[in-house]
């Protein structure tokens, strides 16, 4: 029996269900989190196999006494994963100090988190990125600014999502920014690309290739949705574009990923950008070696009528999946930012889309930056559907001076 420790498998709630699978297909499923036991859901619980709770996951001490105890009892360990951007490192420094082969090494970790690292592996791929400097000196910056003109989108070369990521629009912002940043912090300057985020989410087996691809499409920038507290919306495709999915497995190449759920990110031109591409083509963003965060395997799995979470466990076990897609949709994601005025109310919007509705939650505090806090997740056979449904539960009243909350009722 092959052992799997599964980091985490409390956090994001919906990832019990690749623990599910992974044991349904005859694994010996380890979790080790920082949450007590008696806290887990019923359905975590009977996931796993055994669960070693820890003070801390931040401490790597910890963590590390956690799995030599799983290898001392059950030997030899076989896998051990999150899914998680946040852990990506951790994930990476477990298995190079305990010789677990199957996933990415500490050496591994500067091409797959450092936005500047990830560049040269898009252009090996025949991918364009985004002209940058990650020079430490506000005099280089400027000269920077100077060569790509403004605006210029600041973020640390390695983080997680558009966590402190900036739109800078004048040598003042520059400055005020330059003054202000995280000290301990390396920033990536680029140019802003006039875009929207176009993904490649895919499943890869053991020797580069796919057995499973979608993708989604993020009308918004993550980065407005974050700093202006706005709403989020994105949809999984009905259907991946044939430029995606080129670029998608070039870059999965490139990059040597094997065994792993991958979220890749281009920009899809939404005007000509000289040096890069004309409006409509896929240009690089950044590769995250992880699904698509937060219930994105969910949405993929009502758009796609599969089961994404088996496909990926098959993946580990058998480096194949028989798993088959049904009836193709849009899935689209509304996530309503509380105070805002808006026409409908939560009460409205269950009744007009019933039909539609796949998910109704509210967002946990740690996600809703770039999430909302309340979301309705629907299907929807043609575009112009879902177009209608983004413009009727945004819409907000006019001249209204009391905010309403979009909240689920109790």
């Amino acid at each position: 029996m092959k052992n799997f420790i599964f980091i985490s498998p409390n956090f994001p709630t919906n990832y019990w269900l690749f623990c599910k699978e992974l044991k349904n297909n005859g694994l010996n499923v380890l979790g080790i989190g920082d949450q007590p036991y008696d806290e887990l859901s019923y359905e975590l619980k009977n996931s796993l196999n055994e669960y070693y709770r820890v003070d801390n996951l931040e401490n790597y001490e910890s963590v590390y006494r956690a799995v030599a105890f799983f290898i001392h009892k059950y030997g030899r360990v076989d896998w051990l994963e999150s899914n998680n951007e946040y852990w990506l490192e951790q994930n990476a420094k477990l298995r190079s100090d305990f010789n677990i082969q199957s996933g990415f090494q500490t050496k591994d970790i500067p091409r797959i988190k450092f936005k500047s690292k990830m560049k040269s592996y898009y252009e090996k791929a025949g991918i364009s990125t985004a002209r940058y400097t990650i020079a430490a000196d506000l005099k280089e910056w400027k000269a920077f600014t100077k060569k790509v003109g403004y605006p210029i989108i600041a973020k640390p070369d390695n983080g997680v999502g558009a966590s402190d990521t900036h739109r800078i629009s004048s040598d003042k912002e520059l400055t005020a920014f330059f003054q202000s940043k995280a000290p301990d912090v390396t920033y990536i300057l680029e140019e802003y690309i006039d875009a929207a985020v176009n993904s490649y989410d895919a499943i890869i087996d053991s020797h580069g290739e796919p057995i499973f691809e979608t993708g989604n499409v993020t009308p918004n920038s993550i980065m407005d949705i974050v700093n202006n507290a706005d709403n989020s919306i994105y949809y999984i495709v009905k259907d991946l574009p044939e430029d995606t999915r080129k670029a998608g497995r070039a870059a999965a190449k490139s990059f040597g990923v094997k065994s792993r759920f991958i979220h890749f990110e281009f920009f899809r031109l939404l005007s000509d950008h000289p040096g890069m591409g004309k409006k409509g083509e896929i240009v690089a963003l950044e590769v995250n070696m992880r699904p698509c965060g937060g219930f994105t395997p969910d949405m993929i799995n009502f758009g796609h009528s599969t089961n994404v979470y088996k496909i990926w466990a098959d993946m580990i076990a058998f480096d194949k999946s028989t798993v088959q897609s049904g009836d193709d949709k849009f899935c689209a994601y509304a996530g309503l930012r509380d105070g805002k005025n808006f026409v409908m109310t939560h009460e409205d919007i269950i009744k007009n889309y019933r039909e539609h509705l796949k998910m109704v939650e509210r967002i946990p505090d740690a996600l809703s930056g770039a999430m909302g806090n309340q979301m309705y997740v629907a299907v929807f056979d043609t575009e112009k559907e879902m177009n209608n449904f983004y413009n009727h539960v945004l819409e907000c009243k006019k001249n209204s001076k009391t905010p309403t909350k979009n909240k689920q009722s109790a």
